[in-house]
């Protein structure tokens, strides 16, 4: 069949209706990649494909032209080591048609589950209702070092000080063993909660008893916001930590792999996933959305807004477009919808409908997980960084699934081949 269409390529004039189409198995193996690599390429952007009741079906000539495409020319692995990095593939995080799951489980779904069942889920394989994260007996190394921060330090800031002080801690910190990084990473994530200060006495569980019998996300919680929760409130924190949780190969993903690749330790990993999310287009895009929605909930008009932040930035306006999801992006549905279901927080939702409003108007941009994060954030009274933090410390177990997968695969190869362009 490949050596038909192939002929049929090189053919000046041919009949475009034909040539059958192909199934989404023959082009699986026409391109040598796994359906979920397939598929990532549709939800690129880099193939069409049309779908009836038997399934997908791609165009034959684009298939092989993309086919063409990816052949590395003559002579170019010669130019320096390693191997030119195209597609990762990935067994946890697939988005197909719009729609996001977790080992082809609806992330609808899983977001109703408890954020430490998810997490010990995908760190072990394992699902435990009962699962709990705890953090390393001894946390006052890593609380003194975000202690001795400069006042202007945030949250995000203290998490990432306190990964290193974990990491000293740790006599297993340099074993690859799968259950060992398992360990390390639930206790790293329940550390990255514990170091950062309590808002206020009443706002939820601290130290002793309570908190040892508190679920991450009441602990979580209290260290973001500074009036107690009611149920809802909860479970808007822990849907965005299970929505957040993993998402394909976003940019501190490939860091955090590559870093894996490299025999990284669990904790060097997430440092080099950390690095990659505080950036403005990534992990802290949430606060410009926060701030936007703010501003809206407390009465200024919605347009004049949307208007300052284009001046302000030059750029997007925060909280809006997702190019993997065109018909928009389903975690931010997901969010949205509880935080309005909830009853608690008009004024928000109202916000969040009206800035959603002029940019469907003017631009058809949907709204993304930023500006849903940002929503929930500002909806529980937590300051306009909240939504990083919850990001970072969601992606932390994601970051650890990549790198239990990277580190079965051949070591270094994520390293891209160089182009040199100086004199």
């Amino acid at each position: 069949m490949v050596n038909w269409i192939e002929s049929l390529v090189n053919v000046d004039r041919i009949n475009m209706d034909a040539l059958p189409r192909l199934t989404a198995d023959q082009t699986a193996e026409r391109l040598g990649v796994k359906l979920e690599t397939l598929y990532a390429y549709v939800a690129r952007g880099r193939l069409s494909r049309e779908r009836t009741a038997d399934g997908s079906t791609f165009d034959p000539l684009e298939v092989e032209r993309f086919a063409a495409s990816r052949r590395r020319r003559p002579g170019a692995a010669a130019r320096s080591e390693g191997s030119p990095l195209m597609v990762i593939e990935t067994g946890f995080a697939l988005i197909d048609d719009g729609e996001l799951s977790y080992r082809g489980r609806p992330v609808d779904e899983l977001a109703t589950e408890p954020f430490e069942t998810v997490a010990h889920w995908a760190l072990t394989g394992e699902w435990d209702p009962e699962a709990r994260l705890a953090p390393a007996a001894d946390l006052e190394p890593a609380r003194a070092a975000g202690a001795a921060l400069p006042a202007a330090a945030g949250d995000r800031d203290r998490q990432l000080v306190a990964v290193t002080a974990l990491a000293a801690a740790d006599p297993l910190r340099a074993s690859l063993d799968p259950s060992v990084v398992a360990t390390a990473g639930e206790r790293l994530v329940a550390g990255m909660v514990e170091v950062l200060p309590l808002r206020s006495a009443s706002a939820g569980p601290g130290t002793g008893p309570r908190a040892s019998r508190a679920s991450l996300v009441e602990r979580l919680y209290a260290r973001l916001a500074s009036t107690p929760p009611d149920d809802a409130d909860l479970a808007l924190l822990n849907a965005a930590l299970v929505l957040l949780l993993d998402h394909d190969i976003a940019v501190s993903t490939l860091a955090a792999r590559a870093a894996a690749s490299a025999r990284a330790t669990p904790y060097g990993v997430v440092i080099a996933g950390l690095g990659a999310l505080d950036s403005p287009l990534h992990g802290n895009a949430s606060r410009a959305a926060h701030r936007l929605l703010a501003r809206v909930a407390a009465g200024e008009n919605a347009a004049r807004v949307v208007s300052d932040s284009v001046l302000t930035t030059h750029g997007p306006v925060p909280g809006f477009g997702q190019p993997l999801y065109p018909a928009g992006d389903p975690r931010a549905r997901i969010l949205l919808r509880m935080l309005a279901e909830s009853g608690r927080h008009a004024e928000v939702v109202d916000a969040a409908d009206s800035v959603a409003g002029v940019m469907r108007d003017r631009t058809g941009a949907h709204p993304n997980v930023d500006l849903a994060l940002a929503a929930v954030t500002l909806a529980c009274g937590m300051a306009d960084d909240a939504g990083e933090v919850v990001f970072a410390t969601a992606r932390t177990v994601g970051w650890l699934v990549h790198a239990l997968d990277e580190y079965g695969r051949a070591p270094l190869r994520l390293r891209p081949v160089g182009r040199y362009t100086g004199p």
